[in-house]
């Protein structure tokens, strides 16, 4: 693990694509049980070289349950993003995570992750790459969807505050979903190496399709 971390955080694939030049960003052990696949840092954690270091991955600790010390314990939970460099700004925020991420490196990483529990879905392009035809036509159905893809996947809208607009009309989303997220995050984090997850139970399943 220690050798392929050192790999990827040296890649220079896309220098000549990317605007602050190449910085991967990405937290991984072998012993992690939660894995959170994420969109691309943004700038804040471009500079910083720490994953979710922004205003984004605040509120992604509240979401989860956990502190900071829980979070950036590689040994626990391994941060895995679309695209590990800062993509640059587009007309209406962030350039999409480039794909040369996940056609050089996802399948060796995750090769190396044997003991995930639960896998966390942030955003439409982890979706689409991890769930393939099974995710819905939208991220609002997919999260909505979310009990669909246990034991192994929980869908997540990205926790940006540009998306304060959708969390005020999706209220179900703090209701239904975040009781569900951080029960689940707390059992695969107890999960003894190598235990296999159990389903969500029954009463837990929200507003599932």
């Amino acid at each position: 693990m220690d050798a392929l971390l050192a790999e990827i955080r040296n890649c220079q694939a896309c220098a000549a694509h990317l605007p602050l030049g190449p910085r991967p960003v990405l937290q991984a052990s072998a012993s992690a049980r939660l894995l959170i696949v994420g969109q691309a840092p943004s700038m804040t954690v471009h500079a910083t070289g720490v994953p979710w270091d922004d205003k984004s991955g605040e509120q992604l600790r509240r979401w989860l349950g956990i502190e900071r010390e829980v979070f950036y314990d590689a040994t626990q939970v391994a941060i895995m993003p679309m695209g590990y460099c800062y993509p640059g700004r587009g007309s209406s925020g962030d350039l999409p995570p480039r794909r040369e991420c996940a056609e050089l490196w996802h399948e060796r990483l995750l090769a190396q992750l044997k003991n995930i529990e639960l896998t966390l879905l942030i955003g439409q392009y982890a979706q689409r790459h991890f769930l393939g035809t099974a995710r819905k036509g939208n991220v609002t159905e997919t999260v909505e969807a979310f009990a669909e893809y246990a034991p192994r996947f929980i869908p997540l809208p990205h926790p940006s505050p540009r998306n304060t607009g959708w969390f005020k009309h999706h209220p179900w989303f703090e209701s239904d979903v975040l009781p569900v997220l951080r029960e689940r995050v707390q059992r695969a984090l107890a999960q003894p190496y190598g235990a296999t997850a159990t389903e969500v139970p029954a009463a837990s399943k929200g507003r599932a399709a």
